[in-house]
This record gives structure tokens, C-alpha cells and sequence, in this order.
């Protein structure tokens, strides 16, 4: 069975949002959110892996791809709200919900303001707040961190191998999984040739990035925690940098039990082939699926 898409009613517009039906009547369902610069086929690996044994529900989130028209104010609260009215819509109790990077921020969130809707967390690269180096602004951390995940929302492109072009130069590439990557980065594309750029709009990944690095409540909803949690971390970063984003020693003391997804960079950790299969193994564990 294919992937649907549907919409959900969300102030300013429509939430457009992905679903992945289960094989089986009465199957679990998992709610997953996307980080700052993508879209919901970010889970698209990851849906392969689960193969029908759940039904996953990725939306994009304001301010991309099919939702890039949904107006601002941006923010993870503003997130946080949308994803509760997704949750609220599908009528069927509290559900399992996985975040990726921004997303995870996002769904520790959600649990805490809305502890109704949500069973369990897992978090994946993301949802943990550390300190800022010295004398950095948002900004310069921003850029820091996103590097050409950032500079692409001011960029252009002929065509759609113009911007494959572009992305097989990112250190993270050679990691990814090209079959389910291709849609992903399809869908991440607006406008018409030769002047083809990002869906992102950019407005709404500034506000969103300096929540992620500065929002005190962001920051706390990690141990705030009112539902069962655990955190997948990748072992390099975003440019495939040796250090990550996490370690032990940025994780002591973190209240939801949390384990390295080994060989896995930030983004293969849930867009390459090993990444997305352990992420499905410990959603189907933690939805109750075999």
C-alpha cells in the first residue's frame, strides 16, 4: 500500500501531512516530525523499514514543503500546537511520537503542553539543549551548525539535477539511502525551471533554529518529560564531523534513557539504510509491533 497524503486544520491554513498505512486493521500508530530544513519524506526510509507493521504520520512542518504556505508566527510552540492538532485529529487516544533533530525539540514539547495525546517519545538526534560557545550569537551558531543545509535557502537551480548536484557534494551524502533520498529531496523543491529553489521558507528556519539553540522551555521539555522516552544519538555530525552532536558527557545526567546509533551521521542516523533500520526497530518496540 502506498503512502496518502492528507491535510489537517491548523490556524492560517492546512497542515499537509503523509500517511503510511498499516498492513493490518488495528495496527499502532507513530507520529513523526521532521527537522529544521526538512520534510516529511525525511521518514521515508525509515517507513520502508517499518514495512506496514505500524502506520506512520509524518506532516511537513509550517514553513515547508507542502505546508510552506502556512503563515507565521514560526516557533517550536507554534509546532508544538500544529502537531497537537494532527494528534487531536486522528481520534484514536495517545500515540507513539518520534522527533529528528528540530523535530525531537518539537516533540518533547507537545508531550509536555499536551500529555494527553502522547503514549511514548523517541527522540533521535535532537530534543537536548547544550550551551552555546563562548561570545556565539544565534546566528553564528545557526550557520555554524546547518552550514549548505542553511546556504540552500538562498540558492536557485536550473533543474532537479542541479540540485541532486548540490547535494551529492554534502559530506553526508555518500551515507544516505538513495531510493527513499530522491523523493525526499523532490518534495523539498518549489517553483519553476531554471529557477527552482528550496520549499523551506527561510523566515521560519531562523526563528525555528534560534528557539532550538535559546528557547528555555524548548530546553526544559527534555526533562520534563510526562510519558516514557528514549534518545537515539548519531555518532558523527552534520557534516560527518568525528564529534556529533552528543556524547556521554553531554547526555550525563539526561533523564531518558539514550544509546548511540553506531557508523551513523545526523543525517544517516534516519536517512541511510542502518540509521533507519535501528530507528524502526525501537519504534516497533516501543509501539507494542513485531
Amino acid at each position: 500500500m502506498g503512502v496518502e497524503e492528507f491535510t489537517v486544520a491548523v490556524p492560517g491554513g492546512a497542515l499537509a501531512a503523509l500517511r503510511w498505512p498499516a498492513l493490518e486493521a488495528g495496527a499502532p500508530t507513530v507520529v513523526a516530525l521532521h527537522g529544521i530544513t526538512a520534510n516529511a519524506l525525511a521518514w521515508g526510509a525509515v517507513a520502508r523499514e517499518l514495512a506496514g507493521r505500524v502506520t506512520l504520520v509524518a506532516p511537513d512542518l509550517r514553513g515547508r514543503a507542502r505546508s510552506a504556505v502556512l503563515p507565521g508566527p514560526y516557533g517550536l510552540a507554534r509546532h508544538a500546537e500544529d502537531a497537537a492538532l494532527l494528534l487531536g485529529a486522528m481520534a484514536e487516544g495517545p500515540v507513539l511520537l518520534a522527533g529528528h533533530s528540530m523535530g525531537a525539540w518539537v516533540a518533547a514539547l507537545t508531550a509536555v503542553r499536551h500529555p494527553a495525546l502522547v503514549s511514548r517519545l523517541l527522540l533521535v538526534d535532537g530534543g537536548v539543549s547544550f550551551p552555546l560557545p563562548p561570545g556565539a550569537g544565534s546566528d553564528q551558531a545557526l550557520a555554524a551548525v546547518l552550514g549548505p543545509a542553511l546556504d540552500r535557502l538562498s540558492m536557485t537551480f536550473p533543474d532537479f539535477a542541479g540540485y541532486l548536484d548540490f547535494w551529492q557534494r554534502h559530506p553526508a551524502w555518500p551515507s544516505l539511502d538513495r531510493s527513499t533520498v530522491l523523493p525526499y529531496l523532490e518534495r523539498d523543491l518549489a517553483g519553476s525551471a531554471p529557477r527552482l529553489r528550496s520549499a523551506c521558507v527561510r523566515a521560519a528556519v531562523e526563528a525555528d533554529g534560534a528557539e532550538v539553540l535559546l528557547d528555555q522551555e524548548a530546553a526544559a521539555a527534555v526533562h520534563r518529560l510526562p510519558c516514557p522516552a528514549e534518545l537515539l544519538w548519531a555518532e558523527r555530525g552534520l557534516q560527518d564531523e568525528p564529534r556529533g552532536l552528543y556524547d556521554e558527557a553531554r547526555l550525563a545526567g539526561v533523564q531518558p534513557a539514550h544509546r548511540q546509533v553506531p557508523d551513523t551521521n545526523h543525517y544517516s542516523v534516519l536517512m541511510g539504510a542502518a540509521g533507519a533500520r535501528s530507528v524502526a526497530e525501537h519504534l516497533l518496540a516501543a509501539a507494542g509491533a513485531g
